[in-house]
């Protein structure tokens, strides 16, 4: 009988070490780190502006499993002068390294908000856009086109998806524009200039910019030699150069920048004459009503009057008023005539309106 219970006890104890050998799970060989790689940036693009390459890129925010953030330090473009078809693997293998963007630390999302925002990194963020440049080389005419390539550094420096190549034309760009002509009427300024005539068989057309900026103010590039900029500022400078533009290949080449040209509009345009003045006597005063005006920077209108026998109007409100009537107090009796004058906020006036006379009762 003992054992019997002897011989119970150990097949229960082995029942339930196997059981627990199989909750923990056997212990075997640590697995490999994770290797994320990035995805290649987004939005690859690039313009010839007359020895300079200005690239245009998204600093990637995921990897190529789907996961985010993306485990990326930096990005890398790679350039490659070649005369024969290339590709994007080719331009990093062979090519040179010109431009190195470092990418900050993604915020940890398990990590609580501090209550001071943290200092932003020296790089760029995650799904940031970057511009860089590359300058040509001296002896770049010398192969018919400059390739480049874009990737993703992970923190283990393995390089992860690459960009589609793009391959820059090193045809001679066309010919800058001269300095171009300003001017400015109450609505927008007008920036015009000489047509400019290139060898190539492609159609010029024309990008304007602000000194020292790679964004355009033209959206795209324009056929014909004027630019109307209708965000005028009283009294603010504002300088425009012009770059002549051909799409070669499906690449942007531009030329060299015009002279800029700079102007400080002031407001010395006076709003319109008001219209609709009507007046109503009444006993000893005399009611006027008027159409408002639609200027932005109206200030207000100045009422004018002569009461018989004078025939010289003269202000009755010394600053302008905001509303479009006036009640004026007169004697009893007295014959008036009246006009209305608008006011702007740089102190321009307009002609005065149409006269019209009343009588007080």
């Amino acid at each position: 009988m003992i054992g019997r219970r002897r011989l119970r006890a150990g097949l229960l104890a082995a029942v339930l070490a196997g059981l627990a050998g199989i909750a923990c799970g056997k212990k075997g060989p640590p697995l490999p780190p994770l290797n994320l790689l990035p995805t290649p940036p987004a939005d690859f693009s690039a313009v010839r502006r007359d020895v300079k390459v200005d690239l245009t890129f998204k600093i990637p925010g995921a990897n190529t499993d789907r996961s985010t953030p993306a485990d990326l330090t930096r990005v890398e473009v790679y350039a490659l002068s070649t005369e024969m078809p290339v590709t994007s693997d080719e331009v990093v293998r062979r090519g040179t390294r010109v431009v190195s963007v470092p990418v900050n630390k993604p915020k940890d999302p398990d990590e609580p908000e501090p209550k001071t925002p943290a200092p932003k990194g020296p790089g760029l963020d995650q799904n940031e856009t970057a511009n860089v440049s590359d300058e040509l080389p001296a002896d770049a005419g010398a192969e018919s086109h400059r390739a480049y390539v874009a990737v993703g550094i992970n923190k283990r420096g393995r390089r992860g998806a690459l960009t589609p190549r793009i391959a820059v034309p090193m045809v001679g760009p066309p010919p800058a524009p001269a300095e171009p002509r300003i001017t400015y009427d109450e609505k927008a300024i007008s920036v015009t200039w000489p047509v400019v005539s290139a060898p190539g068989q492609t159609p010029v057309t024309y990008s304007v910019y602000q000194p020292g900026s790679i964004a355009a103010l033209t959206a795209t590039p324009v056929r014909d030699p004027l630019f109307v900029d209708q965000t005028i500022a009283w009294d603010k400078p504002r300088c425009y150069e012009v770059r002549a533009v051909e799409t070669i290949e499906n690449v942007r080449i531009e030329s060299a920048a015009s002279p800029a040209a700079c102007v400080t509009p002031h407001d010395t345009f006076p709003p319109a004459t008001p219209q609709g003045l009507v007046g109503v006597g009444s006993e000893g005063a005399i009611s006027l009503i008027w159409t408002a005006n639609n200027e932005p920077d109206l200030a207000g209108y100045i009422v004018l009057r002569a009461i018989e026998p004078a025939t010289e109007f003269t202000p009755v409100t010394p600053a302008p008023i905001p509303d479009t009537n006036f009640r004026d107090t007169v004697p009893t009796g007295s014959r008036a005539s009246y006009a209305v004058q608008a006011v702007d906020k740089s102190g321009n006036r307009s002609a005065p309106s149409n006269p019209i006379a009343e009588t007080a009762r």
